[in-house]
């Protein structure tokens, strides 16, 4: 797969549904089911099983707006029509949708992606016990001979 615009010649889905399995030692339908016995075992697994089926429903509806777009274009003359124009345009979006599902594959499979280790950090954040209060509760230190800003008394008022 090349790193830029996916080439059309390539099998998109195949190769990334062999990425998917090496990485995951199994075949999709095992991967399927893992995820489906237990979706939260493993989040990586559960994303990337989720966006293969987008992927692979993307690149379903693609193969079949290339089909209606040539069965089109062996009835016309010369010049293209609207609606052939129609069914061309039906393709590029699809060409759109599956490529950019398959971006975000790539991006699920990838550990060192733009964003992923931020994304961990996150969700360990989340797993870990707060030792803390999560917000400041006492009034922040003031050195001496700092005023105290005019609207600070007035918290908690009615204004009338």
């Amino acid at each position: 797969m090349s790193d830029g615009i996916f080439d059309d010649a390539e099998d998109v889905v195949g190769v990334l549904t062999e990425r998917i399995e090496a990485r995951f030692g199994m075949d999709m339908d095992q991967l399927k089911a893992a995820v489906t016995a237990a979706p939260l075992a493993n989040p990586d697994a559960t994303d990337i099983v989720k966006w293969h089926g987008l992927l692979v429903e993307a690149q379903s509806v693609l193969d079949h707006a290339e089909d209606d777009l040539l069965a089109a274009l062996e009835t016309q003359p010369s010049e293209v029509d609207d609606p052939t124009m129609g069914l061309a345009r039906r393709v590029n979006a699809a060409v759109t949708a599956r490529d950019g599902r398959a971006l975000v594959v790539r991006w699920l499979l990838d550990p060192d992606a733009p964003g992923k280790k931020d994304l961990a950090a996150e969700r360990l954040a989340r797993l870990r016990p707060r030792t803390g209060p999560a917000v400041q509760t006492s009034a922040p230190h003031r050195p001496a001979g700092t005023p105290v800003p005019a609207t600070a008394g007035r918290a908690g008022r009615a204004v009338r």
